[in-house]
């Protein structure tokens, strides 16, 4: 128990001579922005995913054989969406590849943009989600969490990739003490399951009772303080700000 204790600590309040600086407990944010923003595309945009892509193709296969309830076109575009913002974000990693600092800070300014303009289409229709509200939401969210995976692959910082916790979850149980393993990083994978389940239950209160634009408010809220703090911490160009391999 101690060990996990202090392992959340250290991902939470990193020390000084910690590889990856800062970056753990900004990427717990970026995680609570994962569960705001699926809270979102499945209760509020007809039960579709656009972080989730894993949830969004058995979706995809339930729509085809005609399953209720499910759009086989919500779906397509999620995913089309989030690879097209995928493809920003290995593009991103591979321009800023030497400066971990100044990638997750444009990539979190850039995702930022896409959902002020997902707040301001929800709020031209008062949290009404009509079609075309539907899909700009799909497209715009899509793309933001498609570049956000494929920064968190970039930044490596191990057990917070900030969308995914199958892995992170099977690593928990598999790599524990009762299955012969030595259970690295307990605390910060804990921390990440419950990063998400934070988001979810919040987002997921606000979109029940109405409140689909405070929602994604939220989520812009958090991305802006993620680039805003990086932007700051990694302005003298420290070492966790360089490429770790």
């Amino acid at each position: 128990m101690r060990r996990l204790l202090n392992d959340a600590v250290r991902t939470l309040v990193p020390t000084g001579g910690d590889r990856h600086g800062p970056l753990p407990p900004l990427m717990l944010t970026l995680t609570v922005v994962t569960g705001l923003v699926d809270a979102v595309s499945y209760l509020g945009l007809g039960h579709v995913f656009v972080a989730n892509m894993t949830g969004n193709v058995v979706f995809l296969g339930f729509a085809l054989a005609g399953a209720a309830n499910l759009s086989v076109l919500a779906s397509v575009v999620a995913l089309a969406a989030f690879l097209a913002g995928a493809l920003t974000g290995g593009r991103l990693g591979t321009r800023f590849a030497t400066h971990r600092g100044n990638l997750l800070k444009t990539a979190t300014a850039l995702q930022a943009v896409l959902v002020a303009v997902t707040v301001a289409a929800a709020a031209v229709t008062d949290g009404r989600v009509t079609t075309s509200v539907q899909y700009t939401l799909i497209v715009f969210l899509g793309l933001g969490m498609g570049l956000q995976n494929a920064v968190a692959r970039h930044l490596a910082v191990p057990d917070l990739t900030t969308t995914v916790l199958t892995l992170t979850l099977t690593g928990l149980a598999a790599d524990s003490t009762p299955a012969g393993g030595e259970a690295p990083r307990p605390g910060r994978r804990i921390l990440s399951v419950l990063a998400m389940l934070l988001g979810a239950l919040v987002g997921a209160q606000l979109v029940l009772h109405g409140h689909l634009v405070l929602t994604l408010g939220l989520a812009l809220l958090l991305l802006a303080l993620v680039s805003v703090t990086t932007h700051r911490l990694s302005a003298a160009d420290p070492a966790w700000a360089r490429s770790p391999s």
